[in-house]
């Protein structure tokens, strides 16, 4: 046998599976509460005891692992404008596996600053103009930046143009500014690997030991990565193949989780429908939007609003204070599982669904008529997604 372990370190459940790769076969799988206040190899030795319960002493020839402990990557990112680089700025980072708190567009005011600092996140994602193109807001948004108070990391992808004057800017800031490739170079161009590359390079840089992992990291054969670049490349895979096995094509994979519920396509989303013309920036054939208000734990509330409890309620067939009685257990204690067949499964459930409901919504483009000498025609946005036969499901509440 080639034996692999592969480790999750998520907000809610750390998770083990033992893989042989040359049969293709799951040995077995294991999973604990995330220690995430005291040390997470606590919950790592406990799924790691329950895993050797199941298939006795084993010898792994690898052992990798993905972590969104406490809540995965945050960035803030901030660009010229949102149709453009603010949406290239949120396609770069999330397709990096970082959880966007918010963007923020044209040049920083004071409040918006505070807003930032109050976010607290690991990093920010600086970006703005193409090349050659307007200086003046990525140097003003930098200047805000050094003289906030903040301390997180930044990741400066913006106008090259600039860089002599943002590269001096910098030195004064007391965090760590890495500087890459514009992700705008051109209108609706997107070069977003040379940003994924340095968000990733910081994760596992400075994110690691700050959240207790180095430990882990230590017994590993490759660097922990976040987990959602993890799901990112397998959906490629799975989509593209490889050369010894076919791949499915198009897809879409949802993956819900206690944080975040996580969309993912791979396809072009490119019109299925005739006279429909595409508008705005051009979508990456891989794409991955983070929610984060629509989690089911950690972010429950947030989705009990975006959902509404009473229409849950209703579908279920229940009284709404059952449901709310459910979200009270669920604030008290983010690591409780229902069991099968009980009313709080059902409700359980019924949030997943909106979970995934309401993120595909975000994830999808939008068509919009207007008309032309020629009669009516109509704008896509984003992708089309409506040929995608494919549909992956992952996370405990989907897996469940």
């Amino acid at each position: 046998m080639n034996l692999v372990l592969t480790a999750d370190i998520g907000s809610t459940f750390t998770k083990l599976t033992a893989v042989d790769v040359d049969s293709a076969r799951v040995i077995g799988s294991a999973r604990s509460f995330t220690t995430i206040e005291s040390n997470v190899m606590e919950g790592f030795e406990a799924a790691a005891k329950e895993l050797r319960a199941q298939c006795g002493s084993l010898e792994f020839d690898r052992k990798v692992a993905s972590s969104s402990a406490a809540g995965g990557l945050k960035m803030v990112a901030v660009g010229l404008v949102p149709d453009l680089t603010v949406q290239a700025a949120r396609l770069a980072a999330a397709n990096a596996g970082a959880k966007i708190q918010k963007t923020y567009a044209f040049e920083l005011n004071r409040q918006e600053i505070e807003e930032i600092a109050g976010l607290r996140p690991d990093m920010i994602l600086l970006c703005g103009g193409i090349d050659g193109g307007n200086k003046e807001v990525i140097i003003h948004n930098a200047e805000a930046l050094v003289s906030s108070g903040l301390t997180c990391s930044v990741v400066v992808a913006g106008n090259k143009s600039a860089n002599d004057r943002l590269r001096d800017i910098f030195k004064a800031y007391p965090g760590e500014a890495l500087f890459c490739d514009n992700v705008m170079p051109a209108i609706g161009e997107l070069n977003a690997a040379p940003a994924q590359k340095a968000i990733r390079d910081l994760f596992i840089k400075n994110i690691i030991s700050a959240k207790g992992l180095d430990e882990l990291a230590a017994t590993l054969s490759t660097e922990i990565v976040p987990t959602p670049l993890a799901v990112f490349e397998a959906a490629r895979l799975l989509s593209q193949g490889t050369k010894k096995t076919a791949g499915l094509g198009e897809l879409m994979l949802y993956d819900v989780g206690g944080a975040t519920t996580d969309v993912y396509s791979m396809s072009e989303g490119l019109p299925t429908r005739s006279n429909v013309f595409m508008r705005g920036l051009k979508q990456p054939f891989a794409k991955r939007t983070v929610e984060g208000d629509l989690g089911l734990r950690y972010s429950l509330a947030s989705l009990a609003e975006a959902a509404d409890v009473v229409n849950l309620a209703d579908s279920l067939g229940i009284d709404q204070a059952e449901v709310e009685n459910w979200l009270g257990v669920c604030r008290a204690n983010p690591g409780w599982v229902p069991q099968n067949g009980c009313l709080e499964k059902r409700i359980d459930d019924a949030w997943a669904g909106a979970a995934v409901r309401l993120a595909a919504a975000r994830h999808c483009g939008t068509i919009e008529a207007f008309f032309t000498v020629m009669g009516q025609a109509f704008a896509q946005t984003g992708k089309d997604l409506g040929g995608v036969e494919a549909l992956i499901g992952t996370g405990g509440p989907i897996i469940n």
